[in-house]
């Protein structure tokens, strides 16, 4: 059988990333329905990432051949496991716990800081090169986040602290899966990273006696549980392709595009369309996040891993 192989080239992960963003945008949408249809947050996720984990591992086993599962050393089996934990399971939990305690706007605003905290420890951990125009597109990139979800009356509690941990966890997770895909091949991490998750998050829903729920869901929840792990897994594997081919500052950057796009969805949607500050701010997401993918484009190459880091063992 001929397996579809995705040139790893600089530029197809500059593209790749902006085809995730375009998911996330979509994803972001969707999921603000979804949500709100099935009656508990950990269960909704769990089914959620269910779905994605079942698309992901056939994936997975239509592009990939044997002999490359067969090369995955016990140590990449730890990071893998490793990535399940912090990316695919703990932090999913404690953003919807905290989600349910915390302010609307500081929750959104916490996570959407992801790309910088990804900058800031991809200087040191992975050998990246942030250049002065780079620095500021993220500084531009911020002012625009900030434009459009503005944290004011922010009044720091439980919530937002899980909210930060969890945005903490998945940019850590977002410097593993850079180290770890220069040697496993992304569709087998992408698979992992929801597969060994869903353990976790079965896990949860069991001590937590949420289990049963499952069993009560009616047809229709089940349809946005299909919809949505669709786009996760769309937005999975793109992702970590595009970590396998561009520096993890760039593409968690170029992440942030999607928000224009889930403000589109949404005037569409409502007939209504942002005025001030919020447009402003989509204005400036899309310049930046465009000048960021423009500017790592123009350096035409891979920044350079340093010794050490999470994933050298």
């Amino acid at each position: 059988m001929t397996r579809f192989a995705i040139p790893k080239s600089f530029a197809w992960g500059i593209g790749l990333a902006l085809v995730t963003a375009l998911i996330s945008g979509v994803s972001i949408f969707v999921n603000g329905f979804a949500v709100k249809q099935l009656p508990d947050p950990a269960v909704y996720t769990t089914l959620k990432n269910a779905v994605a984990a079942v698309v992901l591992v056939g994936l997975a086993a239509a592009t990939i051949r044997p002999a490359a599962l067969r090369s995955v050393t016990p140590r990449d089996w730890g990071w893998l496991g490793v990535i399940g934990v912090i990316g695919g399971s703990v932090p999913f939990i404690l953003f919807f716990t905290g989600l349910a305690q915390a302010s609307a706007p500081s929750a959104a605003f916490i996570q959407k800081t992801l790309f910088i905290w990804v900058a800031l420890l991809a200087v040191p951990l992975l050998g990246e090169r942030l250049g002065g125009l780079q620095v500021a597109a993220m500084g531009v990139l911020l002012a625009g986040q900030a434009l459009i979800l503005a944290p004011v009356g922010i009044v720091w509690g439980s919530g937002e602290t899980m909210i930060t941990i969890a945005t903490l966890l998945w940019a850590l997770e977002t410097i593993v899966v850079r180290r770890v895909v220069r040697r496993v091949s992304s569709p087998i991490v992408a698979a992992a990273r929801l597969g060994f998750g869903l353990v976790v998050l079965v896990g949860f829903l069991a001590v937590t006696g949420k289990l049963g729920i499952v069993a009560g869901l009616r047809p229709e929840q089940w349809t946005w549980a299909l919809l949505t792990g669709g786009l996760l897994a769309g937005y999975v594997a793109t992702w970590f392709a595009a970590l396998q081919r561009a520096p993890a500052s760039a593409v968690t950057a170029i992440l942030v595009i999607g928000a224009p796009v889930t403000a589109a969805l949404q005037a569409a949607s409502t007939g209504s369309v942002a005025i001030g500050p919020a447009i402003l701010g989509q204005a400036l997401v899309l310049v930046a996040g465009g000048a960021i993918a423009l500017l790592t484009l123009r350096r035409r190459a891979p920044a350079t891993l340093v010794a050490g880091g999470p994933a050298a063992g």
